[in-house]
């Protein structure tokens, strides 16, 4: 698995055009989740990094 970052090409600078997104690929390049989009590219780095630091403890909740 592995993650990308890029910069949102559609939409208008108001609807987040720019901004820089997300995505976590399998190992077959699918993508299994992806994430809101961040105006600045460390803001969605630092989101990676809370991800890689969720733990198998981390619990699950069903609402």
């Amino acid at each position: 698995m592995y993650f990308e970052i890029y910069r949102q090409t559609r939409g208008t600078p108001r609807t987040g055009q720019g901004q820089w997104r997300w995505r976590l690929r399998a190992g077959n390049h699918e993508t299994i989740a992806s994430g809101e989009s961040y105006i600045n590219k460390a803001d969605c780095v630092h989101a990676i990094s809370l991800i890689k630091g969720t733990q198998e403890q981390t619990p699950i909740k069903e609402i």
